[in-house]
């Protein structure tokens, strides 16, 4: 099943945040809990895990974009059922 992925919140005051680095590639696979990518925000920079396993398809913010909470990050295949 094809899904969209979106910027988490990643603490209570979190309102926005900035696409560091992307540890995957589009058409590499990945396993829940792997990190996909990671996000700075006004006080740390975090790794944001697969929340399945999958097969990521296409980069919908890459390196260096500024998303809020909730806009579409990356489209992934679902492959765990």
């Amino acid at each position: 099943m094809k899904v969209v992925l979106k910027l988490p919140r990643l603490s209570m005051n979190m309102q926005q945040g900035t696409i560091v680095a992307w540890r995957v590639s589009p058409g590499e696979t990945f396993k829940a809990g792997e990190v996909l990518y990671e996000v700075e925000t006004e006080k740390v920079t975090s790794e944001v895990q697969a929340p399945c396993d999958g097969t990521l398809l296409e980069i919908l913010a890459e390196a260096g974009s500024d998303l809020e909470v909730g806009d579409p990050v990356c489209r992934i295949e679902r492959s765990d059922g």
